[in-house]
């Protein structure tokens, strides 16, 4: 009786190849072996080998013959999950040839596959008559909501494809398509040669139009996928390739049109990114973005920035050191500005390096960076500029016995500039000397219901000057004020610009959390100076004194999270403002952002900024999800752009349904309205995680 197991098992087409001494199992309620050779199990017989289980109600095996016949109901399952029934079955003892009646296969628990018969050939094919398929729910006396059939499927398990002829699909039993033949993919198979799911996309621009995409295996390590776009409007055909390599990746994305918005011209993108590991833990990434026509990008959809980077980066970023260079060049497609309105071509190096020193960390730096324009004038305003610095910084902190925290740091850095096409200037040179200490008194207190007081008041006093020549300031005309520098000794974005003079930060920080898991923080701070500083009218660090800076954050058990930052000024007016709320836990994610500028010729903003950003996704239950996406623009009293989004799907279907626009107009741009419409089924080289749960049959 034991030595029945290991041979059906061993054969079965799910369990591999298994030696004839593994450990096998067999139940039944009877066993015998008759006069003409003939073992027989019958009653309740279940065999269980490496994995896979077997039961059927009899299993003779003809010695004369060799053949086994197994009486059903038949069930087996493989350790791989695959589902195998059938009424009664014919097969050899290794299952490599035969035949199975009134038979169902389930692939990867997803796709379903009854047939008159099912016929194993040579152990790798399988052909099933007069079948049907499908990943859906199927119950008693509904027809499933989309099903195959066909008069023959051959599933061929080492290429794990399914081939079918005469292909019907049929939507709730109703024929709506018809192939001669079909080829799939089965659900286990990751990347297969093929068609996907279609979209569809209707917009006042280019018209209804439909991709549908072909993706193409070239090798286990790459791909490509083309899907042409056709519309009453525009013939495009977008590209994708993708290739893996040992020590990295690439994906390149790109575009190529003939449409009746630009009188027929041939148009086209191409997008790119990278990344490799190099030897001695340095990294190499590159991406950008180029196109043959600025406003074709937002035309298609394919990107809706103002400027187009591409960029080459080599770094080693360790614990206490980096090292780090890059080459970008930028491109403006924004209306009204050329390439000589922006700089161009900006070429960086830069290194640091931390080590213990005297009790503190001495930090040590060099930098460097060309700064490139494309025109000539030699006014000055197409000037090139080429700076290196070095800088050497030295910081400690310590805790006083009454608890005061002390951090000083002490600071020197050098730069040599050299200038073309700017008759004002040739070379500067400069030091910048600086030094701070900072004060903090944390105190904290625990209440009697579990919850914890943080208050700490903080006290910045530092000075800095610079010796030598005055540059021109090209990387530090913008400066936000906020808490991540509230505390520092220059709150300009780059090395162009240095407050100087003696200067102090005086703040105070309250943090409450609570046993109930939720937590509250509050920063309020000011920056006085003896020296005004540089900075643009709406900074709120003009001046000696700066606005009051004040910023906050709520953060609740349930997922709620509202985050705030304002500046007032000496009058008590607001400035720049900012404002947000987010949610998130099973169901629902949801980010809100407001935000407030006012006008500031200095930071090229000629008109109040008042604005409201909303992103919002919900789920309503296991088949439908919503979600919301705008932009309003409040001063101008109009919206910017909206997207709505609604997705339904079951175990077997999936579709997503699109509305958006953009209200942007100028003169290469009118607003657009855009629908999309994509479909797409389980079962055919897809995974299980993007559908519903499976239903449960109910009468």
């Amino acid at each position: 009786m034991r030595r029945l197991a290991p041979f059906i098992l061993a054969a079965l087409p799910f369990a591999g190849t298994v030696a004839a001494q593994d450990a096998a199992t067999l139940m039944a309620d009877s066993v015998s072996i008759t006069a003409d050779n003939r073992l027989i199990a019958s009653g309740n017989v279940e065999a269980f080998f490496d994995g896979t289980t077997l039961s059927a109600a009899r299993i003779t095996y003809d010695e004369a013959t060799d053949r086994l016949i197994i009486e059903g109901p038949i069930f087996i399952k493989a350790a791989d999950g695959t589902i195998l029934t059938a009424d009664s079955a014919d097969l050899d003892p290794k299952l490599q040839n035969g035949l199975l009646l009134s038979a169902r296969m389930v692939l990867n628990e997803q796709l379903q596959l009854a047939a008159n018969r099912i016929d194993r050939v040579d152990g790798h094919l399988t052909q099933l008559t007069k079948v049907a398929a499908t990943s859906c729910n199927v119950c008693d006396g509904r027809p499933p909501l989309w099903d195959i059939r066909a008069s023959r499927i051959v599933h061929d398990q080492d290429a794990k494809e399914l081939y079918r002829d005469n292909a019907v699909l049929r939507v709730r039993g109703v024929p709506v398509f018809w192939l001669p033949t079909m080829r799939l993919p089965d659900p286990t198979l990751d990347r297969a040669t093929g068609f996907l799911a279609p979209s569809y996309q209707s917009n006042n621009l280019l018209g209804l139009g439909v991709r549908t995409p072909y993706f193409i295996k070239i090798g286990d390590h790459r791909d490509i996928t083309l899907t042409p776009f056709l519309s009453a409007e525009t013939r495009t055909l977008e590209a994708r390739y993708r290739q893996a390599y040992l020590n990295g990746d690439i994906e390149i994305n790109a575009a190529v049109s003939r449409d009746t918005i630009d009188d027929g011209a041939t148009r086209g993108y191409i997008e790119y990114e990278g990344d490799f590991a190099l030897p001695r833990d340095y990294t190499l990434s590159f991406g950008g973005i180029l196109t043959s026509h600025d406003e074709y990008l937002a035309q298609y959809g394919y990107s809706s920035a103002d400027y187009l980077k591409n960029a080459l980066t080599v770094a080693r970023i360790e614990p206490q050191s980096f090292v780090m260079g890059e080459v970008a060049i930028y491109h403006t497609v924004k209306e009204g500005e050329t390439d000589a309105d922006i700089i161009p071509v900006v070429i960086s190096l830069s290194t640091e390096k931390q080590l213990n020193y005297a009790a503190g960390v001495l930090t040590t730096g060099i930098d460097a960076d060309l700064q490139l324009r494309y025109g000539h004038d030699n006014t000055g305003a197409d000037r090139d500029v080429f700076r290196i610095g070095a800088y050497t910084d030295w910081n400690r902190n310590w805790v006083r016995p009454s608890g005061i925290v002390i951090e000083s740091d002490l600071e020197l850095a050098a730069d040599a500039y050299g200038f073309n096409n700017d008759p004002a200037n040739d070379t500067a040179l400069r030091l910048v000397p600086s030094a701070s200490v900072t004060l903090r008194y944390p105190m904290a207190r625990t209440e009697r219901d579990g919850s914890v007081n943080l208050l700490e008041p903080l006290l910045m006093l530092g000075w800095s000057d610079v010796i030598g020549d005055t540059v021109p300031n090209e990387d530090s005309g913008t400066a936000d004020f906020d808490e991540a520098n509230l505390f520092s000794l220059s709150r300009f974005p780059g090395d162009d610009r240095v407050e100087t003079g003696a200067q102090a930060a005086y703040g105070v920080s309250w943090l409450h959390i609570a046993p109930q898991g939720w937590n509250a923080r509050l920063l309020m701070g000011q920056v006085v100076r003896d020296e005004p500083a540089d900075f643009s009218a709406s900074s709120g660090l003009s001046g000696l004194g700066s606005d009051f800076l004040l910023g906050g954050q709520l953060s609740l058990a349930n997922g709620l999270h509202v985050h705030g930052r304002t500046l007032i000024d000496a009058d008590w007016d607001a400035g720049k403002s900012e404002l947000g709320v987010g949610w998130a836990n099973d169901r629902i994610d949801l980010t809100a952002e407001y935000l407030w500028l006012p006008a500031d010729l200095g930071e090229s903003r000629t008109e109040v900024t008042s604005e409201w950003a909303l992103d919002a996704g919900y789920i309503v239950n296991d088949n439908w999800n919503i979600g919301f996406n705008g932009r309003y623009d409040i001063d101008a009293d109009s919206p910017v752009d909206a997207e709505i989004l609604l997705g339904w799907q079951n175990e077997c279907v999936k579709v997503e349904f699109s509305a958006s626009r953009n209200y942007t107009v100028s003169s290469t741009l009118e607003p657009i309205t855009d629908y999309g419409l994509t479909v797409g089924i389980a079962g055919f080289g897809t995974s299980t995680s993007g559908v519903a749960p499976r239903r449960v049959c109910t009468n």
